[in-house]
């Protein structure tokens, strides 16, 4: 399975996730809080008092809807659009997703303990906060989709430890790697997070609301850093960046490895997936296989696994070896 192939069914599976885990939100937060609220519910506010209104069954259904429509729109222009327009797709998926349920958790919030939907609060600010969500969400969605791109294919290869690079030229190496079930993983428990934040907003959790979103949020985006990562070489030395927008980020100067090579690990050797700390050194484990290491002067050894890690090793060792050259 190529890299390609990798990112997107990992991106297809998220995608899925998450249309799914919208609507579902949508639909539980006013059901769950009926108890609490009154058999029409204002849905319209004009000059900061509530002038409409639904039936609870309703205002919990019709967003569900606009979010179906959306969600199927978003995917046949995806799938006409090509790979230049996912990154816009999941862009508006992400903010959209954000607005309703923002929006709903707002109308839940000022209908709440009401006994008729004419003395509903105000939402002016929660719809304030719901629209910087959203446009952040888009943001955030729009540099992870445009990151996601594969890089091209290295156009030569290498034979032997170290590369011979011709007077005047400049070489990169670029490799990536994902793993799919830990983005699922943590896409999963950034739904929790979500769903929970969006009760919270809704005012259906109290006091300890931060005791339930933290735990799933912290792991999402744990998650999340350890789920991709990108190694690149340049005559700069080795730069290897986490998550789907690069960051964090270790670097390496070229002057500063002593050697890098290319050497098969599993997860049983290092101590399982993700970022692993043990006797072999630091090792990113996002799928068994090669892995490029490097021996710095100073610190154990450090290694990712991504594929064609012998021609970065050799580029590496080019670039090592002629800094060593010059000093």
């Amino acid at each position: 399975m190529t890299e390609r192939t990798k990112t997107d069914r990992a991106a297809s599976w998220g995608a899925a996730v998450w249309a799914a885990g919208v609507p579902a939100a949508l639909v539980a937060l006013p059901l769950l809080a009926h108890g609490r609220l009154p058999e029409r519910l204002a849905t319209h506010w004009g000059d900061g008092s509530p002038d409409g209104s639904m039936p609870l069954w309703a205002a919990a259904l019709l967003p569900a809807l606009l979010w179906a429509v959306l969600a199927l729109s978003l995917f046949f222009a995806g799938r006409r659009g090509g790979s230049p327009s996912k990154a816009w797709v999941g862009a508006v998926l992400l903010s959209g997703g954000v607005f309703l349920a923002g929006t709903q958790a707002a109308i839940v919030r000022a209908n709440l303990d009401q006994a008729d939907w004419r003395d509903a609060g105000p939402v002016g600010s929660g719809m304030s906060a719901t629209a910087v969500a959203a446009a952040a969400a888009g943001v955030l969605g729009l540099l992870a989709g445009r990151r996601a791109a594969p890089p091209a294919a290295p156009a030569q290869p290498v034979a032997g430890e170290i590369m011979e690079i011709p007077a005047g030229e400049r070489r990169i190496w670029l490799s990536r790697t994902s793993n799919p079930w830990l983005r699922l993983t943590a896409a999963l428990t950034g739904l929790a997070a979500a769903a929970a934040a969006v009760a919270a907003a809704g005012g259906l959790l109290s006091g300890a609301q931060w005791a339930v979103i933290s735990p799933f949020a912290l792991a999402s985006i744990a998650l999340v850093a350890c789920s991709s990562v990108q190694a690149r070489v340049t005559e700069a030395g080795l730069e290897v960046s986490f998550g789907p927008l690069g960051r964090p980020v270790r670097r390496w100067a070229a002057g500063d490895i002593v050697s890098a090579r290319s050497e098969t690990r599993s997860p049983a050797q290092v101590g399982g997936w993700g970022y692993r700390i043990g006797g072999l050194g630091t090792t990113v484990m996002l799928r068994s296989g090669e892995c490029l290491v490097v021996r710095p002067r100073e610190g154990a050894e450090f290694a990712v696994s991504v594929d064609d890690s012998a021609r970065g090793a050799a580029l590496l060792n080019a670039y090592s070896a002629n800094r060593q050259a010059d000093a």
